[in-house]
């Protein structure tokens, strides 16, 4: 009698379910919390930047100032202005061919937005120094020896400065704006001494 096969049945176990799976799931589950974390950080910045324009503001005009719409100010008329005082400057003035030497001696005040805006220009008054006598040595005594010029160097020297503080120069030739872009709002010659 032939036997019969006596070897037990394979039992079949069940299929163990591909680690890829799991592995996928896993990565979507991250991705989704990954996005949920950047969306809520990008609410609260959006949040904290809304708050923050609301505190920088301009106040509201003066009442008269708002009968006068047609009319930009430079300033608010309802706080008093906040101004940056240098040191001295004496620098020797270009010379054209022909003429004696020159100096100039002056002193300077910066109109600034606030007075948080004034303590931190102190950190830069050597760079601020540098501008000024730069810009005050490359005049002749021609160049400054009106009222016109005198606005005028005071507007390029505000120019200078805001320049170094990252506002964009204005085209050659064009006007001064009426409202100052920048955190130095006006220059001031508080003495104007040439010899």
């Amino acid at each position: 009698m032939a036997q019969a096969d006596k070897t037990p049945p394979a039992t079949e176990t069940p299929a163990a379910p591909p680690k890829r799976k799991g592995k996928l799931l896993l990565i979507i589950l991250l991705t989704l919390i990954l996005i949920l974390v950047l969306a809520v950080g990008a609410f609260v910045a959006l949040l904290a930047l809304k708050k923050d324009s609301g505190k920088n503001a301009a106040a509201p005009l003066p009442p008269a100032a708002e009968s006068a719409a047609a009319v930009p100010y430079a300033v608010n008329l309802g706080q008093p202005p906040v101004f940056a005082q240098l040191d001295p400057f004496t620098v020797n003035l270009r010379t054209v061919e022909g003429e004696e030497n020159h100096y100039l001696q002056t002193e300077l005040s910066l109109r600034v937005a606030d007075q948080k805006t004034a303590d931190a220009l102190k950190g830069w008054t050597p760079a601020i120094r540098n501008r000024i006598n730069m810009t005050l040595a490359s005049k002749s005594i021609a160049d400054i020896q009106n009222d016109k010029a005198h606005e005028t160097l005071q507007n390029e020297i505000m120019q200078e400065l805001n320049t170094m503080f990252g506002v964009p120069p204005l085209p050659p030739g064009s006007p001064p704006p009426v409202v100052p872009s920048g955190p130095v709002q006006g220059v001031l010659f508080i003495s104007f001494i040439v010899q």
